[in-house]
């Protein structure tokens, strides 16, 4: 077990909190650059979405899970993000240019969005959350003369002083290194004036406010931030795709974000990238029990006696209830259920309790991650 005697205030904000820190996470970064060379082409696609996904994960966590502002527009801000890149693709902006644009476009945005929500909180702010993802959907439909409306737009290969294949190693870099960023960016952040008033908010905006914390302020910064990360993730995914369309971003997409979140752990930055793990897999996943599993299982029965003509038909409703519409919807519905009933912290905090399990072990006590929340009074009755 590894004892931290801290000593000075800078110990409690440090980046790496001991050395074990800057050795695993090094470890992991070089297993991740040698991953284009090692793994097929498959695998890498899934590992950009992975990335793709973790970032727009990062920005979420900075208003969902540190800010306590619930958003189920995320996909608009994403979808935004895209557009603007393809936008001005067409004018040879070269790619630093519009990647910035595309991010500053829509932290603007964002901080629009999070004035009218000052005074909304709770199911009242996802609500209108969803709204603003309906409009910025329809005006994706209906500016034909700048979004091509329902028929979409070509994304044009990145040219970053030579050609960037989609499903080369130098995007997957390119993915790897704004996740990367984007993660030691928001860390930064946390440990700053900014981040701590963040998570007072989160916390109790009476506290907050008593403390002299300008919460419209902060609640409309973190809204920006939040906006900003996913507009760049939305320029890489406008990217990897190749080709963009209204229909993409729609309310199901920013369901995914939150699965992104929920799964890997609100309260942490392992969480977004845990939660990208997992959501990207599914796929996969779906593939084999709609492909494969119907077989398994038809050769798993006659193997146990059912005889033919009964394996054939349990064969059948397998790969019926496979390929069942919204079978998908189905399992993420499923999924989200039991991580909120058997373990809110997510995978993250699932690893926290292992790793906690074996360092005191045989003292563990079940109640050691149990959060005693302490209510101001008057904050009781909401």
């Amino acid at each position: 077990m590894r004892f931290l005697f801290k000593t000075d205030y800078e110990d409690d904000i440090k980046l790496f909190p001991h050395s074990g820190y800057i050795y695993s996470y090094g470890l992991l970064l070089a297993v991740l650059l040698i991953a284009p060379y090692v793994l097929s082409s498959y695998l890498m696609s899934q590992l950009v979405f992975v990335c793709i996904y973790a970032t727009v994960g990062v920005g979420l966590l900075i208003l969902t899970g540190f800010t306590g502002q619930a958003s189920l527009g995320h996909a608009a801000f994403l979808a935004i993000g895209a557009y603007t890149a393809a936008y001005l693709q067409q004018f040879n902006v070269p790619f630093p240019v519009y990647f910035l644009a595309a991010g500053l476009l829509t932290g603007v945005v964002g901080a629009l969005v999070g004035f009218p929500a000052l005074r909304l909180q709770g199911i009242y702010l996802v609500i209108a959350t969803i709204s603003f993802a309906f409009i910025v959907e329809e005006i994706l439909a209906r500016w034909e003369s700048v979004t091509n409306g329902n028929e979409g737009m070509r994304v044009k290969t990145m040219q970053l002083g030579t050609t960037v294949s989609r499903d080369g190693p130098t995007f997957y870099y390119l993915c790897l290194a704004v996740l990367v960023l984007t993660i030691v960016g928001t860390l930064n952040l946390l440990r700053s004036p900014t981040g701590r008033a963040f998570v007072a908010i989160r916390d109790s905006e009476t506290a907050a406010r008593s403390m002299g914390i300008n919460v419209a302020l902060y609640k409309v910064k973190s809204f920006a931030i939040s906006a900003a990360i996913t507009g760049f993730a939305g320029v890489l995914f406008a990217h990897k795709l190749s080709f963009i369309s209204p229909e993409m971003f729609t309310l199901q997409l920013s369901i995914e974000f939150i699965i992104v979140i929920l799964i890997g752990g609100t309260f942490s930055l392992h969480g977004a990238v845990l939660g990208a793990i997992f959501l990207v897999m599914i796929d996969p996943f779906l593939t084999y029990l709609k492909d494969d599993m119907p077989g398994v299982i038809g050769g798993m029965a006659a193997t146990l006696g059912a005889g033919t003509e009964r394996a054939g038909h349990i064969q059948d409703a397998v790969a019926a209830f496979a390929s069942a519409n919204g079978l998908k919807g189905a399992i993420y519905g499923i999924i989200i259920v039991l991580f909120v009933l058997f373990e809110p912290l997510g995978l993250y905090g699932r690893w926290l309790k292992i790793k906690l399990f074996f360092q005191l072990f045989p003292l563990y006590k079940r109640a050691t991650f149990k959060r005693q929340k302490i209510y101001v009074k008057s904050e009781r009755n909401r």
